[in-house]
């Protein structure tokens, strides 16, 4: 689903940007029958405070950061889908007379809406999507109605505008994963109707969201991430920020870090994801989940698949959305496979130009 009406919602190539507190990420993707490849992809790191809980804090300086992924990845498409994050988004399903032309229901939508979103009207963006027949009415249909405030999507607007980009669609997080998780679907055997739970464990923020059948029932988010262990790391050890990100990377620490560092922090994590998953079976008609999908750049930590499995009792996977993609010969393959649990919100968005 498009979140704003002010682009174009033709299918074309766009490119999946994913803009997050630590980084900015880019994906092209090609299809060749039913088959998807990556054409090019790039991981550029954010300096601090650029973008902040998801929220664009310096434009110019997000824009420079995504000129130097354009060059990176030597993409020449310039049509981007970009997201913003569930939080920030507020949607709600009404019904609407089936009988009602296209122009017909934007106008009753817009008239409605101000009962649903408690900003003034002229301070959101807005969209909807019809989902089908009512099942209470049939003389109605569900409608799926989407609302973001300006600032939100206005901010990334501009910074893809200013590094020479075209915003092709604005999508949510959310929406994003839903749509790469069928790449990852394909990969479980009898996935029908199992309850799957995705923890994307970024820099700052962890988002959980439970699918049935494919179709998002349940999403949070909360403020924890990897970068709890840079900050430790920069803390007990005397480095830069920059210094401590090198080092959680590229090995060298001292012998303790395992101990003092990594391990309280695996800790922590599922922890969190339990408190989460807690959350889910409180709110819904569920108790269970059938699977656990990990991803983010946390995802790929040695060994945390394993113990998340061991502490929770639910089968374990590490989201890789390019296992059944070709990969084209300008890509470093094994660096793709190493990002590949962070990239399943650029991939979402790349899989919009196929829709």
């Amino acid at each position: 689903m498009g979140l704003i009406q002010l682009f174009d919602k033709k299918a074309k190539v766009l490119l999946g940007v994913d803009i997050s507190s630590s980084s900015v990420k880019l994906l092209e993707l090609s299809r060749s029958g039913s088959r998807f490849k990556v054409d090019s992809y790039g991981v550029v790191p954010l300096p601090p405070n650029i973008v902040v809980e998801k929220n664009v804090q310096d434009v110019p300086a997000l824009a420079d950061a995504l000129k130097k992924l354009v060059a990176k990845t030597k993409s020449r498409v310039r049509d981007v889908a970009v997201a913003v994050a569930g939080s920030a988004v507020i949607t709600k399903v009404i019904d609407m007379p089936a009988d009602l032309s296209e122009l017909g229901l934007e106008n009753q939508i817009m008239t409605e809406a101000d009962q649903y979103v408690p900003y003034p009207l002229d301070e959101v963006a807005l969209d909807y999507e019809v989902l089908g027949p009512s099942e209470a009415n049939p003389d109605q249909v569900e409608i799926l109605l989407a609302a973001c405030r300006h600032e939100n999507v206005d901010t990334r607007v501009s910074a893809l505008e200013m590094a020479g980009l075209r915003p092709g669609a604005v999508d949510v997080e959310v929406f994003a994963i839903e749509r790469a998780f069928r790449l990852i679907g394909e990969q479980f055997e009898d996935i029908g109707d199992q309850v799957v739970a995705i923890a994307d464990i970024g820099a700052t923020v962890l988002t959980l969201s439970v699918l049935v059948d494919g179709k998002t029932l349940y999403t949070r988010e909360q403020l924890f991430g990897g970068r709890q262990v840079t900050e430790e790391i920069q803390r007990r050890y005397g480095l830069s920020m920059e210094e401590a990100g090198q080092a959680k990377k590229q090995g060298g620490l001292p012998e303790d870090y395992e101990t003092e560092i990594l391990e309280p922090f695996k800790e922590a994590l599922i922890q969190q994801i339990q408190r989460s998953l807690q959350f889910f079976f409180s709110s819904s008609q569920y108790n269970y989940v059938d699977q656990l999908v990990l991803a983010g750049g946390v995802a790929a930590m040695s060994g945390l698949r394993r113990e998340v499995e061991e502490k929770l009792g639910l089968p374990t996977t590490i989201a890789n959305p390019f296992a059944n993609m070709a990969i084209g010969s300008k890509v470093n393959a094994v660096a793709l496979a190493s990002d590949a649990p962070a990239m399943l919100i650029a991939t979402g968005l790349a899989l919009r130009g196929f829709e």
